[in-house]
């Protein structure tokens, strides 16, 4: 089997709940973010850019742009994912899945990585920098309990 994209994460988080597109990205990008913190490697190789509204992949995001701020339908085929993905995305759904899409996005612009990423652009000015996986990874880690 080829390894899970951002496709197949963005399917195990939209298999546990209907959301918009807003906040499927930041529940997509906390699960890459966590997932190289934990020492466990990359779950997607799929990078996120430091937008506006916090990060976002531009190829998930043109996907699903059409919902607009509309929640985008559940997945209804759980058993076609990877099962470790689905887990993985369980776990972080769990730790972020009470926030909504505004919540996610302001914690994500309290974060080095969004914010280094963005360096000293304006709050409204477009960015597509990507944002790095080792500050990702340092970051998340220096956090864990």
């Amino acid at each position: 089997m080829n390894k899970p994209n951002v496709f197949d994460l963005a399917d195990a988080f939209l298999s546990i709940e209907s959301m918009s597109n807003k906040k499927l990205q930041k529940m997509c990008y906390y699960a890459k973010a966590w997932h190289l913190a934990l020492g466990d490697g990359n779950i997607i190789d799929d990078t996120f850019e430091a937008w506006v509204h916090g990060p976002v992949n531009p190829d998930l995001y043109n996907k699903y742009k059409d919902y607009g701020f509309n929640s985008i339908p559940k997945y209804e085929n759980k058993a076609s994912l990877p099962v470790d993905i689905v887990a993985f995305a369980e776990k972080v759904y769990e730790a972020y899945g009470h926030l909504d899409a505004y919540d996610l996005e302001c914690l994500s612009h309290s974060e080095p990585p969004w914010k280094e990423a963005r360096g000293n652009l304006n709050p409204w000015e477009g960015c597509q920098t990507i944002i790095s996986e080792s500050s990702m990874e340092n970051y998340y880690r220096s956090i864990m309990n």
